[in-house]
């Protein structure tokens, strides 16, 4: 599947929308789903690198509309994935990569608003089975 980056900490900084919908605080491992429950656990893996998420947030939005990008991973975790840097001053992630092809193994489903299973772009019925990759021994 392939993920993007943000980070909504309130700050207006890009566009920021504001809080987490979980109302967790924007920190690492925090990722947005369109269609997940939040509260999911999982981790992905890019390029030999591994990190772990949760999903704290809804989006991406409309990058999400033909089941395109489909996992918002928060700037940290994607500057580690990348071997990029984390400029906390304009909350961007420094060389080129805006989206990455991850594969995302599910750990734990969350017990909050949202669906299991495969992915769906927001306000659809639309499952991207495409985008499947990995469940975890929870899945």
């Amino acid at each position: 599947m392939k993920a993007s980056y943000f980070w909504d900490d309130g700050s207006g900084i890009n566009g920021d929308t504001g809080a987490p919908a979980s109302g967790e605080p924007m920190q690492e491992g925090l990722a947005a789903s369109p269609s997940w429950p939040l509260g999911t656990e999982g981790y992905v893996e890019y390029n030999g690198k591994k990190e772990d998420f949760f999903i704290g947030d809804r989006g991406p939005g409309d990058p999400a509309g033909d089941c395109n990008v489909l996992l918002d991973l928060d700037g940290k975790t994607f500057a580690k994935l990348t071997g990029e840097k984390w400029n906390d001053t304009d909350l961007t992630v420094t060389g080129d990569k805006g989206h990455i092809d991850v594969q995302y193994h599910i750990t734990k489903w969350g017990d909050g608003n949202g669906t299991e299973g495969a992915p769906q772009p927001m306000g659809t019925d639309t499952k991207c089975t495409d985008a499947v990759s990995g469940q975890g021994t929870s899945g």
